[in-house]
């Protein structure tokens, strides 16, 4: 009788498919406050500058934590940190929706507080995310898998921006808020019951087990004797902020998160302060370049993946999508020499294609991490990402109060993504596997 061959279970899907729905709605709690901002400026009386601050506040925690947040992973697991993460970046996104009775000074203070405090929150989940991919898949696979929980930056806009704006238009922004937290808390449950380690996982067969670990899945990440480990993760951090090739990394990932932060923040108010569309409409229309980026994060990852296949380098398969995505991206620019609604939508609409197209940064880190600090790793790409969460917000309202119009702040985001051409043109070089 022949022997029959054991077939793969595909576990690691699944593990992947719960990334993409905690990080849609990670990236639609983030944004939540811009599908409300029109409703909350005219009812609170808000202005664009302290509506900057507002937006950034976010940013100013969640840069600051990124550092704490890997740590957090490397010592404690993915699983535990990550449900914490989710549990409380919901609840402070929840009582955002009970702000309404204040006024002035007050109002602004709060908002701010709670937006700062769902910033902290949310520091583990990026690098979870790629600590947890790296783990799970095997080098040739971790393109596309990195940048299926990518793309749920783009899936948040597609998925709930249509629900956030009808939300909001039909029952005030004071719900929006609610039904989000409420929504985050219930997954955080959920994801108890669904995440495990490789090793753990009860569903996971020997043949997979056996396939990710030889194609490169670190799958003893989170073992009891690497969580166990407490050697000092400071010297770690000094010598990857030394390494050419990981600072390039790093600013690379702030110049495409400007991008990130327009969208997240000033776009729906763009929409309609610029270009006189309602907020149901803007919601609508907002989810359309959105809906292009999505798309094109999961066709990178998978482009990227075919290069390595096909006998390239890392270094070419990682670097060929994210500068034709950028190239593509500078189409923003574009949008201030149109007046036509739908070419301001096909422009925005292929800017965001690009920048999704280039969003490899997630996959990069993935690669090229020590297996000593990978959450580490993490923490400081999302670090000097974020910091783009912090500045553009301000910038941008600065740009706004200052000139009445949204087109320099158009270029500020276009000229970001020639700054990470040249980024991983001539900074980073070759991309390989760093060694403390």
């Amino acid at each position: 009788m022949k022997n029959l061959q054991v077939k793969r279970s595909h576990v690691r899907w699944t593990i992947i498919l719960m990334l993409f729905i905690v990080s849609s709605l990670n990236y639609a709690d983030r944004a939540a406050i811009s599908i409300g901002a029109p409703s909350m400026q005219n009812e609170l009386g808000i202005s664009a500058v302290a509506l900057g601050y507002i937006f950034s506040a976010f940013s100013w925690a969640y840069v600051g934590a990124q550092i704490p947040g890997g740590w957090l992973l490397d010592r404690f697991g993915s699983k535990k940190i990550y449900f914490l993460s989710i549990f409380f970046w919901s609840l402070f996104t929840l009582f955002q929706g009970f702000v309404g009775f204040l006024v002035g000074a007050a109002l602004i203070v709060t908002l701010f507080i709670l937006r700062f405090l769902t910033g902290l929150a949310e520091a583990p989940a990026y690098p979870a995310n790629s600590r947890i991919t790296a783990s799970w898949f095997p080098t040739k696979e971790r393109g596309t898998a990195a940048s299926i929980f990518s793309s749920a930056q783009y899936g948040a806009t597609v998925i709930f921006s249509p629900l956030m704006a009808y939300v909001t238009q039909t029952y005030g922004w004071k719900s929006n808020f609610i039904l989000m937290g409420t929504l985050g808390i219930v997954l955080s449950m959920v994801w108890l019951k669904s995440i495990y380690s490789p090793k753990d996982h009860p569903r996971i067969n020997k043949a997979e087990l056996e396939y990710i670990e030889q194609g490169g899945a670190m799958v003893d990440l989170d073992t009891k004797a690497t969580l166990e480990n407490k050697e000092s993760k400071w010297p770690y951090i000094r010598k990857l902020l030394k390494n050419r090739m990981m600072m390039g990394i790093f600013f690379g990932q702030y110049c495409i998160n400007v991008m990130t932060y327009f969208f997240l923040t000033w776009f729906p108010i763009y929409l309609v302060k610029d270009r006189g569309m309602s907020i149901l409409k803007a919601g609508f229309v907002a989810s359309l370049p959105a809906l292009c980026g999505f798309a094109a994060s999961i066709l990178s990852g998978i482009f990227s993946d075919y290069l390595l296949k096909k006998g390239c380098s890392l270094t070419v398969a990682r670097k060929v999508p994210i500068i034709a995505g950028m190239l593509m991206s500078m189409t923003i620019i574009g949008c201030n020499y149109v007046n036509s609604e739908g070419l301001v939508i096909f422009l925005m609409s292929l800017a965001f294609f690009g920048k999704g197209f280039g969003a490899l940064g997630w996959c990069v880190v993935s690669d090229v991490a020590p297996k000593e600090a990978l959450g580490i790793s993490g923490g400081l790409l999302n670090t000097f990402g974020n910091i783009a969460g912090i500045i553009t917000p301000i910038v941008i309202g600065y740009i706004i109060q200052g000139t009445g119009s949204f087109n320099l702040a158009l270029v500020y985001v276009g000229i970001h993504a020639l700054a990470a051409i040249l980024c991983y043109l001539l900074i980073v070089g070759r991309i390989e596997r760093f060694k403390l």
